[in-house]
């Protein structure tokens, strides 16, 4: 079934689209200062709304209301997952930030399967031949990097969104797809027990890095070093997906 557009494109619409902004400008803007109290200071809530009104504009040419989502629920999911590819984009990190995550990724690895455990901080920094203080700065470093990582690991909203205006994935395909969530759960529930609270409270409490902090007892930053391991060392436990 082709896709109804809800707001067509002759001049006509002008006045629609105009309607179209004015009414849901507040859900684009609850979205984007949801995301950014969980983002470093870099990134500018401008720019999120910005893309935000993109991704509204866009849901508006592709809602199919025969699919049963309503349009505003539809909507929240291509305004946020527009805002997601432009933070993505507009990649704040210097090369050198995403060369030592590989590297701390990397050497993860190496300990993980010689111990068949997962690696302390100070293993990690012996071997990288630095200290745990700037083994703990990389990782403050890379942590805006990190982010949203965890998106690439999993069917992000974008994906979710699709359905409702695209095909759907073949087969094979969505079996790969399983198979990957299969993995991906398995490697958290492998990962240290204050990580594993960590990640639940960040992605599914959606709790801001403050907050974790309170409940964990550290400071805001200590918390950003943690999210930025953990992220980090999914990626080794992940690593023959990933590549």
């Amino acid at each position: 079934m082709n896709k109804v557009p809800m707001y067509s494109n002759d001049s006509a619409s002008s006045q629609s689209l105009e309607e179209l902004l004015q009414k849901h400008a507040s859900l684009v803007k609850r979205i984007a200062f949801h995301l950014i109290a969980r983002l470093p200071h870099t990134v500018d809530v401008d720019d999120l709304i910005q893309a935000g009104m993109i991704g509204l504009l866009d849901a508006s040419q592709n809602y199919n209301p025969s699919q049963g989502a309503s349009f505003e629920t539809y909507a929240g999911i291509r305004i946020r997952g527009s805002m997601l590819d432009e933070i993505r984009r507009n990649d704040w990190a210097p090369r050198s930030v995403h060369r030592k995550a590989r590297e701390i990724s990397a050497v993860m690895q190496e300990i993980e399967q010689q111990h068949g455990r997962n690696a302390q901080d100070t293993e990690v920094a012996k071997a990288l031949g630095i200290s745990v203080d700037e083994y703990h700065q990389q990782l403050f470093d890379s942590a805006g990097h990190q982010v949203f990582s965890l998106n690439e690991f999993s069917d992000n909203d974008e994906t979710h969104a699709k359905p409702i205006s695209n095909s759907l994935q073949g087969p094979v395909d969505e079996l790969q797809a399983a198979d990957f969530k299969s993995a991906l759960a398995e490697a958290i529930t492998t990962l240290p027990e204050r990580e594993r609270l960590m990640m639940s409270l960040y992605y599914n409490e959606e709790l801001n890095l403050k907050e974790i902090g309170e409940v964990l007892g550290v400071s805001e930053s200590r918390v950003s070093q943690i999210h930025s391991q953990t992220i980090i060392r999914l990626r080794s436990k992940l690593n023959d997906w990933l590549n």
